[in-house]
């Protein structure tokens, strides 16, 4: 996590080089204060707009000094929590009687990152290394540009050309405020690729795929709108619709007839979707205290070629237990109706985030069920690595590092109504193991894990770290 702190002191200036020097002494905690300017400084590309945005106080406003010193952690927190700074500070500037001016000062990260791409196409990296064998040939390169607070207003814009395994180009562009009250957003996205190698079916819990060397045996296309609304500062929620359209070769519905529904060859269908998401973390990238949750409902199809409603709940908790360390609960359930669904509609865990650990090496494909994992975590080293500056005169940059250690266990199910050659569906699945988490540079999380399963299996497993 990057450094970063509240103060607040009667009569401070800060210096440039953040220093608080305090003149006076701070008044009694209970004392009534009101709010008087709020002074923003460092942010040399980010709107001022944006930061007042997540700050929990307004000018004008009155407040004990006690709940003001609560709610100058809580602006640190959420101004941290947008991605946007390295660093925040929130302080008391100086006291005029009652009134008590606010400075708050902000270190802005890279925003621009245009920049090679190379991704294996696994469903993991344990997947690509141990099965396929680190196969170059599943791996898709190109470039990507990806431009974070593009105009300054917190916006995101994407851009992929990739090549390799999968044919691809997509962007998509995310602006988190449209209108002047700041609570209503917009979100497009577009993507269109093709594959000579894709997986047609599950055997065994594992995905089986087939390969053409001489064409392509998948073609697809979507494309999406979302508005979004964020009234208040924890909770934001979108409203969209998207459009699919697929297409396989006729040997992939001659090798699994059930791929689509009625043995057809390819799809076009719309989608409508609504989801609730809720962040109250002390840091999204890596929680050690709070709660978030996601809420997604979609109808997909509007005839009985395609005819899906879903229903996916996450949840997860935080809680400090000691002094650097904290208890992690981490939930997730779905459903699909009706139950029976075309092999098209059927992937459930082992794929994307939903996982469970213990399990990279299989997929289990169905339509209702979840998981829960409990991880008590301590930090273990907490340290930076200071990096020259380039020219004279400029700060020296300091790449941040923290490492966690942490012992787990997941239990999971998906209920699948045509498991066909696979055991792993319908019966409760259970793992546990131990491991580390490396925390760095723009939020990179790197986890470490040896991981044991019911099976009777055990092995070192890598992944990325998200919230859920």
């Amino acid at each position: 996590m990057m450094s970063s702190h509240f103060l607040l002191a009667q009569q401070p200036v800060i210096d440039t080089t953040g220093v608080v020097k305090i003149d006076t002494v701070t008044p009694p905690i209970s004392t009534e204060v009101i709010v008087g300017d709020i002074t923003i400084t460092g942010n040399k590309k980010t709107k001022v707009f944006i930061l007042l945005r997540e700050i929990p106080f307004r000018t004008g406003e009155t407040y004990p000094l006690s709940v003001l010193l609560q709610k100058f952690e809580d602006a640190r927190r959420q101004l941290m929590n947008t991605t946007l700074f390295h660093t925040v500070v929130v302080a008391a500037k100086n006291f005029e009687g009652n009134k008590i001016n606010i400075t708050v000062n902000v270190k802005e990260r890279w925003y621009l990152f245009p920049v090679p791409y190379l991704k294996p196409v696994d469903r993991n990296l344990n997947q690509w290394i141990i099965e396929q064998k680190a196969s170059l040939s599943r791996v898709n390169y190109g470039a990507k540009v990806l431009y974070n607070n593009a105009t300054g207003r917190n916006d995101k814009f994407n851009l992929y050309l990739v090549s390799g395994y999968t044919r691809q180009v997509s962007f998509s562009y995310d602006r988190l405020y449209i209108d002047k009250a700041l609570k209503w957003g917009m979100k497009i996205g577009f993507a269109t690729g093709k594959n000579r190698e894709m997986n047609y079916n599950t055997i065994n819990d594992k995905q089986v795929f087939l390969k053409d060397e001489n064409s392509y045996v998948r073609n697809s296309t979507s494309l999406y709108s979302e508005l979004t609304y964020r009234r208040a500062i924890r909770t934001r929620h979108s409203f969209g619709i998207s459009y699919y359209k697929e297409k396989v070769a006729d040997t992939i519905i001659t090798l699994n007839p059930d791929y689509f529904k009625g043995g057809r060859n390819g799809i076009s269908f719309p989608t409508i979707f609504y989801n609730m998401t809720y962040y109250d973390l002390d840091y999204i990238p890596y929680p050690t205290k709070g709660y978030a949750a996601q809420v997604s409902v979609s109808k997909g199809g509007i005839n009985n070629i395609i005819n899906i409603w879903q229903l996916q709940v996450r949840g997860s908790g935080s809680w400090p237990v000691a002094p650097k360390m904290f208890f992690n609960l981490n939930v997730y359930g779905g459903i699909k109706l009706p139950f029976k669904q075309p092999y098209f509609n059927r992937r459930f865990l082992g794929y994307g985030d939903t996982f469970i650990q213990g399990y990279e090496y299989y997929v289990i494909d169905g339509v209702a069920g979840g998981y829960a994992k409990a991880t008590l975590t301590r930090e273990l080293l907490n340290f930076s690595i200071r990096i020259p500056p380039i020219k004279k005169g400029k700060e020296a940059e300091r790449i941040p590092v923290r490492i966690f250690g942490k012992i787990y266990g997941n239990t999971g199910y998906a209920h699948n109504p045509e498991p066909g050659d696979n055991r792993l569906s319908n019966q409760m699945l259970y793992s546990g193991g131990f491991g580390i988490d490396i925390l760095t540079f723009y939020d990179v999380t790197f986890k470490l894990e040896w991981t044991f399963n019911q099976l009777g299996q055990n092995g070192i497993f890598v992944h990325r770290k998200s919230v859920f």
